[in-house]
């Protein structure tokens, strides 16, 4: 395994800046995903790594070695595509064998490391069937098998679950965590797909237009988020937002309010960058799952609004309310019994997990 150092990286394709001074550094044997909308330029940075894209400004290195402007066979690097990418006419077994037959490998070394590949990917029993028989994941199964034999340093993966129904997607991304715990290879991974992210990733890089956002765990992206694109990308609903000001009052104890129409909250607790000086223009943002309902006017309410829409997700739904003509969505248990439509209640939000954005400049207070 090696680790994979990238600095001052710009890629310019037909004219346009892509990546622009785009500074990353992936630790050896971490397994890094890199999150973000189509177009945000999270293929276009793990192309360059593989080499298939050539880089405008910057250096790369992996495991020490500048392979800025090295081939991609002589980069170390195994790499999985979202369209499977198999040689149709060949077996099973002579796809996860053709890299290192070309490479010139001794045959018993390839047969030991087909054999270890079929057993992690449960691919022994289709070793001779073409690719034509199998399904779309036995098809990625291979796919993955065929990076694996390479035994490359470092493993590179462009969305290999997009195109698999949601079912397949649960068991595969199993199998890659599973894969990445016995290999303990460098991985980097790319998806728009959250719940990939969070489920997959030692470390997430958020990425909009081009640039990283937030790179942290995943519960420091999910919880700490570094800013309002970050927070409102991360999460299914998506965090609640809600502009108001803040306020601060010394009676004793300093005490910080946000104040808003929507809601009033103690944030006394929150951990601020700067002690804030009472008046700001800031966004609260608040999960689905951090607020409960309550009977309308109770003590422990933070404000009233109106159940406009109620969404059954199984174990929980959520219950969509209209709060002073701003939308907000609660997480609540299937078993909650929830008020009729249009009819008033409370909540509570968790003031300890809340967020606060500078309405501006939409970074994290």
């Amino acid at each position: 395994m090696s680790n994979v150092s990238i600095e001052n990286l710009g890629i310019r394709l037909t004219g346009l800046d892509i990546l622009k001074d785009l500074n990353l550094e992936v630790a050896a044997g971490e397994f890094l995903v890199l999150l973000g909308p189509s177009g945000c330029g999270k293929s276009t940075l793990l192309h360059s790594i593989a080499g298939l894209i050539d880089v405008h400004e910057g250096s790369m290195a992996i495991g020490g070695q500048d392979v800025t402007w090295a081939d991609p066979k002589d980069r170390g690097i195994g790499m999985v595509f979202q369209s499977y990418a198999l040689y149709p006419t060949m077996s099973v077994e002579k796809n996860l064998s053709f890299g290192p037959r070309i490479a010139g490998v001794a045959k018993s070394e390839i047969a030991k490391r087909v054999d270890r590949a079929a057993k992690m990917l449960h691919l022994t029993e289709l070793l001779n069937r073409k690719p034509s028989q199998l399904s779309g994941g036995q098809r990625q199964r291979v796919a993955i098998g065929r990076a694996l034999v390479r035994e490359a340093s470092v493993f590179l993966f462009d969305e290999p679950l997009s195109n698999l129904d949601a079912k397949l997607r649960g068991e595969l991304r199993r199998e890659l965590k599973q894969l990445h715990k016995d290999l303990g290879a460098t991985m980097i991974y790319v998806t728009h797909d959250q719940v990939e992210a969070m489920t997959l990733a030692s470390r997430i890089a958020v990425m909009k237009q081009g640039k990283i956002q937030q790179i942290d765990t995943p519960a420091n992206v999910y919880g700490k988020p570094a800013n309002m694109f970050v927070a409102g990308f991360l999460g299914a609903p998506s965090m609640n937002f809600i502009e108001g000001t803040l306020q601060v009052a010394s009676d004793g104890e300093r005490t910080v309010l946000f104040v808003s129409p929507t809601l009033r909250a103690d944030v006394s607790g929150y951990g601020f960058i700067a002690p804030p000086k009472g008046g700001e223009r800031v966004v609260l943002g608040i999960r689905p799952e951090h607020i409960t309902l309550t009977e309308p006017g109770s003590e422990r309410a933070n404000g009233n609004a109106l159940v406009s829409l109620v969404e059954p997700m199984g174990a929980s739904q959520v219950v969509w309310l209209d709060a002073q003509g701003v939308s907000l969505a609660v997480d609540a248990d299937a078993q909650y019994a929830v008020p009729a439509l249009d009819r008033k209640v409370g909540f509570a939000i968790q003031a300890a997990q809340v967020s606060l954005f500078d309405q501006q400049s939409q970074e994290r207070l």
